[in-house]
């Protein structure tokens, strides 16, 4: 029942001129209980998607540089609570920026204590992203900084907007937690996490390069202007970067994706490897911000993303690299399951209470887009359906 629903949702969409292209597939630990791909990896080209098309997963990558460093935390060579400053120049000359003058120029002090590795993993650390935060937009605009998406260092080089700990704010965080990786281990980042778990989970077309093989699968980013209408672009992460982007470079594949979604439900296991110890993924898996809650990102690019929250008004917490959903969601999801996305309208989540997962990947901008976002939460809701 599950595949005859959700391929007819998805190819509706598809029809409907609502989507250009998606993949989509939902996993208990144990199997795959739906997998489908609609529609075509560039609008106007024969090209169709498949299970295997390659997509930029942008901020999909981020849970992912999240258990890469996980695996340092459990062997011991870094702590939770550590100041980061001693891996990353960034992170030890960091301030806070309380405003701008008169003249425009930004008034900057010390943070009242250190970033620590919980602070980045939760973005509570007092990053931002220009995107969706107006004194950082700015900040970027006075000093001449590039966006992270550029992969220059001096993008990093960005203040903090209040005093670590203090409150959630989503940003540039995993991309110097992906720093922190290469310096504690001595590797690039996109070498680590091959060898540390992408390779181990069978994870072959995931990667910041893309590969000749991948390159060939790939599908493109289309845009959605004011009227509706699907453009593809041409936008790709560069690919002769200065650093690899941990918060949101990486490029895979729906089934990829799901052997890292099903080695989280297994706690720590899978294709026949362990990657992380269970207790690890337990620890990941709860509440680590305490009493602060995530917060609605609010635009200042329409081009880029639309406002967005998921489950609007219901309360919501970080582990080390997820999103926490508080109360059951109207898609059937538990209290207490993991989730996140990308900026091209890629989701996931993973229910450990219920024993299932599921990845939605399109090629879209703006984030939270108005068609594909509620086509993703249609596929969840019907793959719940399917299990009661």
């Amino acid at each position: 029942m599950l595949k005859q629903q959700a391929d007819s949702m998805l190819d509706r969409a598809v029809e409907a001129g609502d989507v250009p292209g998606v993949a989509a597939m939902a996993c208990t630990r144990d199997a795959t209980i739906y997998e489908g791909a609609f529609g075509s990896r560039r609008l106007g080209v024969n090209e169709p998607m498949a299970i295997d098309s390659v997509v930029w997963i942008a901020s999909m990558t981020k849970p992912i540089t999240s258990a890469g460093v996980m695996q340092l935390v459990e062997q011991g060579r870094i702590g939770l609570d550590d100041a980061m400053g001693r891996w990353v120049p960034e992170l030890a000359s960091v301030q806070v920026l309380e405003g701008f003058d008169a003249a425009g120029s930004p008034r900057l002090r010390a943070p009242k204590r250190p970033v620590t590795l919980r602070h980045l993993l939760t973005h509570t650390s007092g990053y931002g992203y220009g995107m969706w935060n107006e004194p950082i937009a700015r900040y970027m605009e006075v000093t001449g900084l590039p966006a992270t998406s550029s992969c220059q260092n001096v993008a990093l080089r960005l203040p903090l907007l209040f005093d670590p700990g203090e409150r959630w704010n989503y940003g540039i965080n995993i991309e110097l937690v992906g720093k922190v990786i290469e310096a504690v281990s001595g590797r690039k980042l996109g070498v680590y996490l091959k060898e540390n778990l992408f390779d181990p989970l069978g994870m072959d077309s995931t990667g910041f390069r893309i590969t000749p093989s991948m390159r060939k699968r790939m599908a493109r980013l289309h845009e959605r202007d004011a009227d509706g209408v699907l453009t593809a672009g041409d936008f790709e992460v560069p690919q002769e970067p200065e650093f690899e982007l941990g918060g949101g470079g990486l490029y895979s594949t729906a089934a990829d994706y799901l052997a890292f979604v099903r080695m989280i439900l297994n706690k720590g296991a899978g294709n026949g490897s362990r990657v992380l110890k269970a207790e690890t993924v337990e620890l990941m898996s709860r509440n680590q911000m305490g009493e602060l809650r995530v917060l609605p990102l609010r635009t200042l690019n329409p081009l880029r993303s639309n406002d967005a929250e998921f489950f609007p008004g219901m309360p919501k917490s970080w582990g080390l690299g997820f999103m926490i959903n508080h109360d059951r969601a109207p898609t059937g999801r538990s209290p207490g399951s993991l989730a996140w996305a990308g900026l091209s309208n890629c989701y996931f989540w993973i229910d450990p209470v219920a024993g299932i997962g599921g990845v939605y990947m399109t090629q879209i901008l703006p984030f939270a887009d108005v068609k594909s976002l509620p086509l993703f939460l249609d596929f969840e809701t019907a793959v719940y359906r399917s299990l009661s």
